[in-house]
């Protein structure tokens, strides 16, 4: 058993019916717990009074945002922030001991959900050239060598990875070191999830980023929700889609699988919700296949568009269209050109549920689109996403009131990682403020990418791996060549709150630097310090924990790249001393080098934040034309060959990204076991299987033969020739050679597998 993969045992798989309604009072039980069986009842309770509170911390979890205004309900939180919280605030240790007992090796047979169970990494660990056990090391010897390695290589064979939960601070110093050291080498999550939002909206839009506020969703008129599951990704979305509804919304819900979480809502805050069974959210429920989204969406906009020709100004937002768009006339070519009943039939959907869709639409003055990775990880997902805007353009859906484009991000501050520099291309606008700001100038050459990160690394470019934060070998594609990579590198190093697999598949020499968590107290030289975090939909607010920590030797992300900076950059014109004591003084310097963020440390200490700025929101766009630009894509139509099945990967309702806080999937009725490929019954029966066989999967891209071993059949509601399986898991079928086309991002949702037995 290679470390890189999961073990490939199964642990007892139990089917039952799948559930219907998402939250309720399980939710609450299961919340309850959680805290209690990895928290002091006090701390828990202390913990969770804090969770997404004004003055409190930002929850670990999802990027949802917060109500506006200066109070927010008393548990503005969800069962999966509890369990993220519980993880995070554990009272089990691991240090010295531990690693002494457990080798590296015996560690990789365990799974992930063992490994994250095994408690908080107590000290920061050294695994010696050679070596099977991670022993303790001070964090001096451990800075020092870790510098001596960066000023004996060049600076372009350092890669500098940055997980979502990292702070606006702690990232944007973090992108600082790496550009004063002389690369723009900075990898990140979004890399992996939604860069195809940034790539489609900042050509389209002018700016990479979803245009809707939280009262937007409430006053809308339709919200049509595309490869999303809010219920367990981003639960919290639920009691605003509820608002929505009570207001007299509608909501049309596209995606491969009947989530709960899409379907009914039963919110365990209103009793009377409780006792009547929640809220109905769907109205129209479209079970699309995989990746037929942007046929579906072009089939909406043909629709529309025959009924506009026929009743002009009746269907489209002409005023709207003249007065802030450019490229009317590539739309109406397109469309002109698109057959309907090909479209219809590539989505696999009946074609009067299509229709029924279209005239929900066309009603409709007030219009969000709400999607996630289900749109994002696909080789079109950047053509998609234009379709989606084509027709939030086409119907004058932008820049009002309950209208525009809400892109759901995951981890809680993946977008102001990237708002405060993180990115492998280095803006000017940036360049020239580092520029002023430290007077040195700026590495030009774009840096790797994630992908790009997993070839330089197997070609051996790489020579020290830092990873801020995240799990870099399970969250990423293609894990078996990821893991050749990073056994290539001389140093890799991973801060981190807890055991993942990325400390177990490592370089010549490794280091894990154990950091604060979101839940605990910074306590540095200048007091106690407050971060700050950018949710969804652009606020920026402040983040400051409340649990002291005097059992464990750790020290704050901010801390650790000040001291790391500090030692590799002797001649650095930045004051990483102070920015260490006093973390203002960072606020200050984001304050001159970021726009939005002037007054920062005033604006971040009013109760509510602040929002950024975003012309979209007010029909301001920063493109070439200074409009809104509709665009012209092509269609590309899965058409899998016999045998084939498309695949993509999902998350469990005990997951958040690749931490697994148990083995049951609730909603979908799948317990003890994640080894699993949902199917459909009669394709496991066409294919001469039954239910629970055990299968292997094989993919193929680019001559090279991927396999994943030993999982379990599970008939499941989902399109003919689909399949779905949990990541991370799966993420060793899921190809590095072919990615999305303009934005390089990982095709997790739309795979081509075989199934074997």
């Amino acid at each position: 058993m290679s470390n890189e993969r999961t073990p490939e045992r199964l642990t007892g798989l139990q089917v039952k019916k799948p559930t219907t309604i998402a939250a309720g009072i399980p939710a609450l039980r299961y919340s309850l717990k959680h805290v209690n069986e990895y928290m002091h009842t006090g701390d828990g309770l202390q913990t969770l009074a804090k969770l997404n509170q004004k003055g409190g911390f930002d929850c670990p979890g999802c990027a949802w945002p917060d109500p506006d205004g200066s109070r927010t309900p008393m548990a503005e939180y969800c069962e999966n922030g509890v369990k993220a919280i519980a993880e995070e605030a554990t009272k089990r240790r691991i240090g010295a001991d531990f690693f002494a007992e457990h080798s590296v090796d015996e560690l990789g047979t365990w799974t992930d959900y063992e490994l994250g169970k095994s408690g908080r990494i107590a000290q920061p660990l050294h695994l010696r050239p050679g070596a099977q056990n991670y022993t303790p090391i001070t964090w001096a010897e451990a800075f020092q060598r870790m510098s001596d390695k960066l000023k004996e290589i060049d600076p372009d064979e350092a890669v500098f990875y940055t997980s979502g939960r990292t702070s606006n601070e702690a990232a944007f110093l973090y992108q600082l070191f790496a550009r004063q050291l002389g690369t723009n080498n900075l990898p990140d999550c979004s890399n992996m999830c939604h860069e195809s939002t940034s790539a489609a909206l900042a050509e389209v839009l002018g700016l990479g980023k979803g245009s809707v506020t939280l009262e937007d969703i409430h006053a809308a008129d339709l919200i049509i929700c595309m490869g999303q599951n809010p219920g367990t990704n981003h639960p919290r979305m639920l009691s605003a889609l509820e608002k929505m509804k009570e207001n007299g919304g509608r909501m049309i819900s596209v995606n491969p699988l009947p989530e709960p979480g899409l379907m009914r809502f039963v919110n365990p805050q209103r009793p009377l919700k409780v006792v009547t069974r929640g809220t109905d959210l769907t109205d129209l429920f479209l079970q699309i296949r995989i990746n037929e989204d942007q046929s579906l969406l072009r089939a909406w906009l043909k629709i529309l568009y025959e009924r506009e020709k026929e009743s002009p100004g009746n269907y489209f937002d002409q005023d709207f269209v003249r007065d802030h768009t450019s490229g009317y006339d590539k739309l109406v070519a397109m469309l002109e050109a698109t057959d309907l009943e090909a479209c219809i039939a590539n989505t696999g959907l009946d074609r009067d549920l299509v229709m029924e869709s279209a005239g929900l639409i066309h009603g409709s003055g007030r219009i969000i689109i709400c999607y996630a990775m289900g749109l994002t990880q696909h080789e079109n997902s950047v053509d998609t996403i234009k379709e989606l805007v084509n027709l939030l353009l086409a119907k004058g859906s932008i820049g009002k009131p309950g209208a525009g484009i809400c892109p759901v991000r995951g981890h809680s501050n993946v977008q102001g990682d990237r708002t405060v520099g993180i990115w492998d291309k280095l803006k000017p606008e940036l360049a020239d403020a580092l520029r002023r700001h430290y007077a040195f100038e700026p590495p030009t050459e774009d840096g790797y990418d994630v992908v790009k990160t997993m070839e330089a690394m197997e070609a051996g470019k790489v020579k020290f791996f830092l990873g801020m934060g995240g799990n870099f070998v399970s969250a990423t594609p293609d894990t078996e060549r990821t893991a050749r990579g990073l056994r290539n590198c001389d140093m890799t190093v991973h801060v981190s709150t807890k055991l993942n697999r990325s400390h177990l598949v490592h370089g010549m020499e490794a280091f894990i630097l154990p950091c604060y968590g979101r839940t605990e107290v910074d306590l540095q030289a200048g007091g106690e310090q407050f971060v700050s975090c950018e949710n969804s939909m652009g606020v920026v607010q402040m983040s400051k924990g409340v649990l002291e920590v005097d059992d464990m030797n750790l020290m704050s992300e901010v801390a650790i790249v000040c001291e790391l900076a500090r030692r590799t950059l002797p001649n650095s014109t930045a004051p990483w001393v102070e920015y260490r004591k006093d973390y203002d003084t960072i606020r200050d310097a984001i304050a001159a080098c970021i726009p939005g963020f002037e007054g920062y440390n005033e604006k971040v200490r009013q109760p509510a934040g602040f929002y950024l700025p975003n012309g979209p929101r007010h029909r301001q766009f920063a493109t070439s034309d200074e409009k809104a630009q509709f665009s012209a894509t092509e269609l590309s139509p899965h058409r899998l060959a016999p045998g084939e099945f498309l695949m993509t990967t999902v998350r469990a309702h005990d997951q958040y990204n690749t931490t697994i806080y148990g083995l049951h999937d609730r909603y979908r009725g799948v317990h003890n076991e994640r080894r699993i490929v949902l199917m459909h019954e009669d394709d496991i029966a066409a294919i001469g299987a039954v239910a629970e066989q055990v299968v292997d999967l094989k993919s193929e891209y680019g001559g090279t033969e991927r396999w994943a071993r030993t999982f379990q059949l599970v008939p499941y509601s989902i399109p003919r020739g689909c399949v779905a399986m949990y990541f991370p898991e799966a993420n060793v079928l899921v190809p590095s050679e072919v990615t999305a086309r303009g934005s390089n991002c990982p095709i997790s949702k739309s795979v081509r597998v075989r199934v074997v037995f």
